[in-house]
Order: structure tokens, then sequence, then C-alpha cells
């Protein structure tokens, strides 16, 4: 009943007239001075006002008593989405059982939007049981469910299986985030922003790079490029570095364009998140800064 009463609620939002795209948010002074953002939309509405970029956190239990337990932390500290790092869930083999559960998450959420994720072990994920075949067929069962808002597929992956998903999202208003994550490096500027370029390019909602710095010029070269694609891309931009060095381009990557950024709610999903309470002050000082910036 649960999974049913959310595929209505999506369907009634299928209603409207622009059910993916993104916007420029030029009209507010922290916007301005900051890099050029692009909105994420959702069933045609926009996410935020572009001041800061939102705050998404993750859920990683393995067990279906675990995630909820987590969700409930979560929902407290009000993030402004939530990823399900589905690769954690011990029964991801069973479709109808994450699909069931995909509706009793969503429903507990709200408003709150759904990031549908898989993260490879090529790129930081969890093992699991299946091969990418399955991996898709999971992936189109998520977007048919009407239990996700977003989904994240790697960059990486066949081009084949890219474009599978692109069209099953976009024919169930869901959007699609295309990833690309380094554990080991931070490969060089141009190499960073052709990965921006490759999402825009594959026809990604969302393109997402994650990297691992080993100096603090890293950090700078990952933020360099997000600035570049958050005004070349066309597309909403998600960049970051990993790792306690890396943990300053979350704080300060909505400057540089950044249009979301990952908090701690209960338990990390990758190296360098910090707490979402603490990520607030951060996001709220640099906003009053930014802003102050214009009007001195």
């Amino acid at each position: 009943m649960e999974v049913i009463a959310v595929r209505e609620k999506t369907a009634r939002r299928k209603s409207s007239p622009e059910p993916l795209a993104v916007a420029r948010a030029g009209k507010t002074k922290a916007a301005r001075n900051a890099a050029s953002v692009n909105l994420i939309h959702l069933h045609g509405q926009p996410l935020g006002d572009g001041t800061s970029p939102l705050i998404c956190t993750p859920l990683v239990g393995r067990t279906r008593e675990a995630l909820l337990g987590e969700l409930a932390i979560v929902l407290a500290k009000k993030p402004d989405l939530i990823e399900w790092r589905v690769d954690f869930f011990e029964g991801i083999g069973n479709t109808p059982m994450v699909i069931e559960l995909a509706g009793s998450l969503k429903q507990a959420a709200g408003d709150i939007p759904i990031i549908f994720t898989r993260r490879s072990m090529n790129e930081g994920g969890e093992r699991i049981a299946l091969d990418e075949d399955d991996v898709v067929k999971l992936y189109v069962a998520a977007c048919a469910s009407g239990c996700v808002d977003i989904i994240d597929y790697e960059l990486s992956n066949p081009a084949e299986n890219l474009a599978r998903l692109r069209n099953t999202s976009r024919d169930n208003d869901v959007a699609m985030i295309m990833s690309y994550h380094n554990f080991q490096s931070t490969p060089d500027a141009a190499a960073v922003a052709a990965k921006f370029t490759e999402a825009a390019r594959q026809g990604a909602d969302i393109a997402k790079v994650a990297v691992m710095p080993k100096t603090p010029e890293d950090v700078l070269t990952l933020l360099g490029a997000t600035l570049q694609a958050s005004g070349t891309c066309g597309i909403p931009v998600i960049g970051m570095a990993m790792g306690g060095l890396g943990s300053l381009s979350r704080m300060v990557g909505g400057v540089y364009g950044s249009a979301v950024t990952f908090a701690v709610g209960k338990s990390s999903s990758a190296p360098g998140q910090v707490s979402i309470e603490e990520l607030r002050v951060v996001l709220a000082l640099l906003r009053q800064t930014v802003a102050g910036r214009q009007d001195g």
C-alpha cells in the first residue's frame, strides 16, 4: 500500500509542464556574488534559491530496521536531499524488497527528495551480489516505482547502460545524476572539467565529480573546475574533494557553483563528510559574508 500511495503522488506531480529543467539563479545578492549556479529542478519545481548548496545526507544502513532508524535521525535534522546508498543494503539482490523499502523511505521522507544510488566498487562502493545488467534492471524498477526522485549512475559504465537509464528516468519524471569518483587522486584541471562536460553531453540532469586530493592545490583544482563547469555546462554541477583536505570543498563549494554538498546525518558514506549541524553553521556564515561583500 505504501508503494501505491507514493506512485499515485508521483503521478499527480507528472502533470507539471516542466518535469525536469534547470534555471540560472541570479536574482539574489549571494547568488550574484558567487559562481553562476544552476538550480536543480524536480517535477517542475526548483530546489532552493541558489544562495547556498543543498545539503544531502546519506543512508547506509544494511537492514530495513537500520535504515528506518537512520532515516528517523536524519529527518530530524531536515536535510534538503536524502541519498539511499543501496549498495550498503544487504537485501539489494531482492528487487521487490528494495522497491518496497524505497516506498517506505519515501513515505517517511515526505517532501524531501530521495536519491537512489548504487555506487560501484570501482568508484568506492560496496561489494554486491549483482552483475551490471541486474543493477540496471534494479534502477529501471526504482524509476518505475515512483519511490525515488533522482538516480545516480557512474559515467564509467557502458554507454548503452547510461542511455537506457537516461531514457527510463526521463520517462518516469526522475532526474539523473551522472557521476565520476576518484578515490586515489585528483586529475588535472582539464580532466576534471572534461568529466562535467561528458555528463552534460550524455544528457545528465546533474553532473557530479568527486576526487581525492593529496595536496591543498588539488582542492583548488577541483574548485576551479567546478567553477568553470557551473558557467559552461548548462546543468547543475556537484563538485567535491574528499578526505580531510577535501572537507573544505564541502563547505565552500557552493561559492564555486556546486549545487549540492554532502553531510553526515548519522553515518557517513565518504571520507571528509562533516556533520549537518556544523555544515549549516558554516554555510550560514558564508551566505552572510558573500552577500555582505556586495553590500560593502
